[in-house]
């Protein structure tokens, strides 16, 4: 057998082959022969059926078959005689195949691309302080506080304005014809929430209880009813009556009601160790990020094609479903899409190259994922998620669970251990 190799763009490799048509002939026969023994024709004890029999009734699965073989055992040899560590499937290409001639076919695939470990020592890397001010504790404790607001009739004369919450009555008309689903005979509206249209509540704001009005407004281009989106739209307004909201008092008994908390200072407290353990994953993330970033500027790699094209699929696909939940339309997808292209390539070049340098540096430095690993990290998915460890241990049982599952605790391995290896710099956070 006669094999050639051609090295194309970037990773890509074609192994051309010629298998000699005694070959062929021998694959045939011997898979002719494997079958007789196996099959029962009738009018034929099992095993003594002519193969000119068995070649009528079962020549073209044979043929596949002989296909499938030679294509693989020539495959392997070719791989193995070039030393060459193929990603993914091949591209076969082949003219015709027939069992009296020589069978002349090719395969096309992308490689591993070399890993050359320049450095993964000593990585400059800026981290963000985890701190949390007393600002932010008040922060919470202000929305603490709105929630806990009572509402109450409005006694002063005078109009609406932003924070009151309006009772209103309204129709919506597109074009003349009501607007399916824009009817309310009561509906409760926080004025200032933005729970509605642009211009809704800035139109209710002013007008006094009993008082009606008629809005001409215009949806969005980006409204998540793309039949709408874009449109004018008129709505007719009574505004039925007023309320305000009266805050409670931060204190202790707000404290109270919040929680089993026996006053504000234990609730305060409470606040701020949750703001310290969200700033601290936040910033462990963030860390995580910018010492893969660093090894991979440190560390180039080629990216094979295939993979990152599975990659960006991949990114494009989460963003569509959780663009859909959210109740964004196709169209909407679509331009985002097209608006954040070169943001996707970039994301799926960064987490293929992070994912090879990963994989060498596992190797290396001998941070392969052990069965005490898995069992550990699937204690913790428990605690978290409040599942049953054993429930877990059968979902991870599958191949591609226990794939991603076992690259999930390298990373975490080799991240662990460039942290420990790095300079890090303290830096303030940022307001971005």
């Amino acid at each position: 057998m006669k094999i050639t190799l051609d090295k194309l763009e970037g990773l890509a490799h074609k192994l051309n082959f010629e298998v000699p048509a005694d070959r062929v002939r021998a694959e045939f026969d011997r898979i002719y022969k494997d079958l007789q023994k196996r099959v029962t024709l009738k009018g034929f004890r099992k095993g003594k059926a002519p193969l000119n029999a068995i070649r009528t009734q079962y020549g073209e699965q044979v043929k596949q078959d002989v296909l499938q073989s030679l294509i693989s055992d020539s495959y392997q040899t070719g791989l193995s005689q070039h030393s060459l560590d193929p990603i993914g499937y091949p591209k076969i290409k082949f003219d015709s195949f027939d069992a009296d001639k020589d069978f002349i076919f090719s395969a096309e695939f992308e490689v591993r691309p070399e890993i050359n470990l320049k450095k993964f020592e000593g990585l400059e890397i800026e981290q963000e302080v985890a701190e949390v001010t007393d600002e932010q504790v008040a922060g919470v404790l202000t929305k603490i506080q709105a929630n806990h607001a009572d509402l109450v009739p409005l006694l002063e004369d005078r109009p609406a304005q932003k924070g009151d919450v309006a009772e209103v009555a309204f129709e919506g008309f597109v074009g003349g014809a009501p607007l399916e689903g824009g009817k309310s005979d009561s509906h409760s509206l926080d004025l200032g929430s933005g729970q509605f249209i642009e211009g809704f509540e800035e139109g209710v704001v002013g007008m006094v209880p009993g008082a009606e009005t008629t809005l001409h407004l215009k949806f969005p281009d980006q409204y998540h009813n793309s039949k709408i989106a874009g449109q004018p739209v008129e709505f007719r307004v009574k505004l039925l009556s007023l309320k305000k909201k009266s805050l409670p008092e931060i204190n202790d008994e707000l404290a109270s009601k919040v929680g089993e908390f026996a006053n504000l200072a234990a609730l305060k407290e409470q606040i701020r160790k949750d703001l310290e353990s969200s700033e601290k994953q936040r910033s462990g993330e963030e860390l995580k990020n910018r010492v893969l970033r660093a090894l991979v500027e440190a560390n180039p790699v080629d990216v094979p094609k295939s993979l990152h094209e599975r990659q960006k699929s991949m990114l494009i696909s989460d963003v569509q479903q959780r663009m859909k939940h959210q109740g964004l339309s196709e169209k909407d997808f679509e331009e985002y899409k097209t608006r954040w292209d070169e943001d996707f390539n970039q994301s799926a070049t960064f987490i293929v190259q992070s994912s090879f340098l990963v994989d060498a540096l596992a190797d290396k430095l001998n941070l392969r994922p052990t069965d005490q690993d898995f069992d550990a990290k699937i204690g913790e998915i428990a605690a978290q998620t409040g599942l049953e460890a054993e429930r877990l241990k059968t979902y991870y049982q599958e191949q591609d669970n226990a794939s991603r599952l076992s690259f999930q605790i390298m990373e975490e391995k080799v991240v662990a251990c460039l942290i420990e290896k790095a300079n890090i710099k303290k830096v303030p956070k940022t307001n971005a």
